[in-house]
């Protein structure tokens, strides 16, 4: 099953990103913090009989190359303190981190230090522009603390500007660009070191819903482009849908369900991702190879769906109803190599759309 999206991507399935069992536990003594993580306790257990609070609990996930992976909950879910320590902003009580397969909580301060300026950018929600400086020098700020020569930063600031849309306004100040340009210099800012992965803490959610999703466009063709590996942190569900090749729902410092947008919504694991997620139309995630009925994989003869016409297996509901009710006849559908894999009659896709209902 998968979701309908505008793009699709072939993930390379190396972990770039891996957390096993993390927790970070806030108490007065050490042994409190030693006796949440022996015992597992959740953030109640914690809080009653330690006077501790578990802002991670227990947390395992892996991201791959290429991918954009979401994470969203509520506000105090944890997600914020979760992706700060991948680049070790904050030390675990437990547990490890990996990035690019080096295990970051072993790391000396100065391979921490490179780490951080060279294989990861960090977007948050407040920019943190330096007001003083002009925007191209925001922008190749962390080149320069590299050493890197003028000619080598004023090289990179063209392309940065380029790519965020913002040519012209290198020798601008800060104050002098509107919300949504002053974030495209923070992602600029972030790229600029060509890092391999970047790590999105809301950065959007301040700005109006118009901006907001061209950013969000923005960031989705840049990252395609270039072949970024996201950690997105958000609390708005659609736009998790919209961004996430898959999303982590976390709840009081656990990470609740991982999987795919159509895993998620279609397939709740408990009360409390149902409820979440229950705002969102289903019909949102339907797709041709949701709605279809599949072909046999053993059958001899497909040329009798010769004439049938095709779309693609992630062909979004709005162009499968054009090309059903245009041609009058079932639709074939097919999968990345061309081969057929299914077909659909409008009583399909009909019976799909009333299923969402209920």
């Amino acid at each position: 099953m998968t979701i309908n999206r505008e793009k699709t991507k072939s993930l390379d399935e190396t972990p770039v990103i891996e957390c096993q069992n993390l927790w970070k536990v806030y108490a007065k003594n050490q042994v409190d913090i030693d006796s949440v993580v022996s015992q597992k306790l959740d953030k109640d257990s914690a809080l009653e009989g330690h006077k501790a609070v578990v802002a991670v609990g227990n947390a395992s996930f892996q991201v791959f190359r290429g991918e954009t992976f979401c994470i969203m909950g509520l506000s105090g879910s944890g997600k914020s303190t979760l992706v700060r320590h991948i680049n070790r902003l904050i030390e675990p009580s437990a547990g490890k981190i990996f990035v690019n397969g080096i295990d970051v909580g072993g790391l000396p301060p100065k391979d921490l230090r490179e780490l951080r300026s060279t294989s990861i950018g960090m977007v948050f929600q407040n920019m943190a522009l330096f007001p003083n400086r002009l925007v191209r020098d925001n922008i190749t700020f962390g080149l320069e603390m590299r050493n890197e020569s003028l000619d080598r930063r004023r090289e990179v600031v063209g392309d940065m500007l380029s790519l965020v849309q913002l040519e012209g306004w290198g020798d601008r100040y800060p104050s002098e660009l509107s919300g949504g340009m002053q974030q495209r210099v923070g992602l600029a800012r972030a790229l600029a070191a060509d890092p391999d992965i970047l790590l999105m803490d809301e950065p959007f959610s301040a700005l109006d819903p118009l901006i907001r999703r061209q950013l969000q466009d923005q960031f989705l063709e840049i990252s395609s482009k270039l072949n970024k590996t996201s950690l997105f942190i958000t609390h708005d569900l659609d736009e998790a849908i919209r961004m996430g090749d898959r999303i982590a729902i976390m709840k009081d410092g656990e990470l609740v369900q991982i999987g795919q947008p159509n895993e998620i919504i279609l397939n709740p694991v408990d009360d409390y991702v149902k409820a979440f997620v229950g705002g969102v139309s289903r019909l949102k995630l339907l797709s041709a190879v949701t709605v279809m009925k599949p072909v046999e994989s053993n059958l001899q003869d497909v040329t009798s769906f010769d004439d049938y016409p095709r779309v693609d297996a992630d062909c979004s509901l709005d162009k499968l109803m054009e090309v059903i009710i245009s041609n009058d006849q079932p639709v074939a559908v097919t999968n990345e190599s061309g081969k057929l894999i299914g077909t659909i009659t409008a009583r399909n896709l009909l019976e799909a759309i009333v299923d969402t209902k209920h």
